[in-house]
């Protein structure tokens, strides 16, 4: 008999935040001897195969077979393995099955910034609701989630339990640019963005605060992350209004490997979402070492602690000037940088997994 099932459906070789989540955290799982449902095989696990087209990777209709697969076979296998609980790194589960289940969620974006005709914010207004009240309990990010989840859902803030995520110790650390076999190499001081495009994230805003830098000549904005058809092209042509496309880059997607590489190399990231339920950049620039400028709201306090510069991002003055005192004053740069590694060694997924190991043995 197996009594936890760790619902592996939506990991998939491109990583994802979700994906990336579940897969540097089962490996501390191993003490409640789990059976990984997954389409991969992990030889040090009870290991139950499923299907492989229930990801990211087949799009919406990955997500439509994977909600169908969830809600129908998961049931069958939770009998079948004779199992006391399912846990599921997002807030995904079978609804009126008397199967028991813990869930995890990672941000409320969809709610705080609906868009009426997007499955998203109709999953998260209708199915995800549901899910959580039947949940036998709920792990989240961040303080900030968990204030969402009780704000939008009215869940008892009693079943919800705030735990950080982490980084990579061993990829994400300080490092010196190398450039080899990389396209783009940096002719200024550059400061650095990671992330999509969406408009929640900001980025015309950045880009008008960078275009107002005083000595901007002296320095380049990098924007690393996947173009977006809907978004991409309105920043670019704001980049050309403003004149100053040969200060801005778009990178595009970054692969994984390079990532160190170029937050090591910037003057500072430059992360000024209007709301995430973590934020996983700023937490892999501090453990490089890079300065880093990001908002007063949501988790990103939580992560950046004293070791950034926080701003209002609604405010682009402030942001011009965060940037300018990170240009010109080196002394805050270094102490930005020491503060920026001792903060990021606070986080870690061992922690991340003995928490969760915690809330999960209670329920079992």
């Amino acid at each position: 008999m197996t009594n936890i099932l760790f619902n592996l459906s939506i990991v998939f070789s491109q990583p994802t935040g979700i994906s990336n989540y579940a897969k540097n955290l089962f490996p501390f799982l191993k003490t409640l001897n789990p059976t990984l449902l997954t389409a991969q095989n992990y030889p040090e696990f009870n290991c139950y195969s499923i299907p492989d087209n229930l990801t990211p990777a087949q799009g919406t209709k990955g997500h439509f077979d994977r909600l169908v697969w969830t809600q129908f076979k998961l049931p069958k296998i939770y009998k079948k393995l004779k199992s006391q609980l399912i846990f599921s790194p997002l807030p995904e589960a079978p609804l009126y099955k008397n199967c028991r289940f813990i869930v995890m969620v990672h941000d409320l974006i969809p709610l705080r910034f609906p868009k009426l005709l997007s499955p998203l914010t109709q999953y998260s207004r209708y199915y995800i609701p549901q899910v959580l009240a039947q949940a036998q309990h709920i792990i989240c990010n961040s303080h900030a989630t968990a204030k969402d989840i009780t704000d939008f859902y009215h869940i008892s803030a009693s079943k919800i339990t705030a735990i950080p995520l982490a980084h990579d110790a061993n990829h994400f650390r300080p490092t010196h640019l190398d450039h080899s076999g990389q396209d783009t190499q940096p002719t200024k001081p550059y400061f650095l963005y990671i992330g999509r495009h969406d408009p929640y994230k900001n980025l015309h805003k950045l880009i008008t605060a960078f275009a107002a830098l005083s000595h901007n000549r002296d320095y380049e904005l990098w924007l690393a992350g996947p173009q977006d058809k809907r978004f991409t092209p309105l920043l670019q042509t704001q980049v050309q209004e403003l004149k100053i496309t040969d200060k801005v880059q778009f990178l595009n997607y970054v692969p994984y490997s390079e990532l160190p590489k170029i937050i090591s190399g910037a003057i500072a990231l430059v992360f000024p979402s209007l709301w995430e339920g973590f934020g996983f950049p700023v937490l892999e620039a501090m453990a490089c070492g890079t300065p880093v400028i990001t908002s007063n709201l949501s988790s990103l306090p939580e992560v950046a602690g004293d070791a950034g510069l926080l701003i209002n991002p609604y405010n682009i003055e402030e942001m011009t000037q965060a940037m300018e005192t990170i240009a010109t004053d080196s002394v805050l740069r270094q102490h930005l940088s020491t503060q920026s590694i001792n903060r990021a060694s606070q986080f870690s997924w061992e922690k991340t997994g003995l928490a969760t190991v915690e809330v999960l043995s209670r329920y079992l």
